[in-house]
């Protein structure tokens, strides 16, 4: 296959993966909540990408794609009994904890990606493109705004009713101090750093390291577990996430 071919490599093939992995994972599956999460995200790309909203489609293409499969590597050594990146640690050791809620689940699988997997997309893309991380700046901050847009959506879908009340007031304490935003924001400067640094391969490996440290540190603070019982774990019913290709259908599980 010729590198062009490569680049090119449709979303939808990602997407039929992560449907894959949606109806693999057992109900209440932390991973599984993120996966419902990013796979509506996916799919929202997909569609921009098909309307013609990105300025320069195949490098949007492309960055997408390469961003997956940093999360899909990651599924891949849990699943083959590899060790997975250290910021993708807490969500897979802490998947099943009763009390860690929904939308903790969802908000690390994000932490994780974006804290960690986009500045190193970011790489890859310009890489395959042999370009300069401006190239993909406006497609960059147009895929962000579709994550941040996609926040709030989440965090109604997955946030406890009125009858975990006593939950919500520690829940919004903790994850309020997490912003998407910021974290994509941070990603940028982390991928234009490392870039600047790819003639010194020590000093940037030595910084991707300490990156994925952080984001790890980030994410399992993320996870802590909460009081209640596995009652908790539902999240309110609704429609902003929904993925219409999950075996599922809903993000809650």
């Amino acid at each position: 296959m010729s590198q062009c071919e490569h680049v090119l490599t449709p979303v939808d093939t990602v997407i039929a993966r992560m449907r894959a992995v949606d109806a693999a994972l057992p109900p209440g599956d932390g991973v599984g909540v993120f996966n419902r999460v990013y796979l509506a995200v996916t799919e929202s790309v997909d569609r921009h990408l098909d309307a013609g909203r990105f300025a320069d489609a195949p490098a949007a293409t492309t960055l997408d794609v390469r961003f997956a499969e940093r999360y899909l590597a990651a599924l891949d050594a849990v699943f083959e009994d590899r060790r997975p990146p250290a910021c993708w640690r807490p969500l897979f050791q802490f998947r099943r904890h009763p009390g860690v809620r929904p939308l903790q689940f969802a908000l690390a699988g994000i932490n994780a990606h974006i804290g960690h997997d986009l500045a190193l997309a970011v790489l890859d893309t310009c890489r395959t493109l042999d370009c300069e991380p401006a190239r993909l700046e406006d497609d960059f901050d147009r895929v962000g705004d579709l994550l941040v847009s996609l926040e709030e959506q989440i965090r109604e879908e997955l946030m406890p009713g009125p009858d975990l009340l006593e939950l919500a007031d520690p829940l919004t304490h903790l994850l309020g101090a997490w912003s998407l935003e910021r974290a994509r924001d941070a990603a940028w400067t982390a991928a234009r750093a490392l870039w600047a640094l790819r003639g010194l391969p020590e000093v940037a490996a030595d910084l991707t390291a300490r990156l994925d440290t952080a984001v790890g540190f980030a994410g399992r603070m993320l996870l802590t577990p909460l009081p209640g019982g596995p009652e908790g774990r539902a999240g309110r019913p609704g429609r902003g996430c929904q993925s219409s290709g999950s075996s599922t259908g809903a993000i809650s599980s």
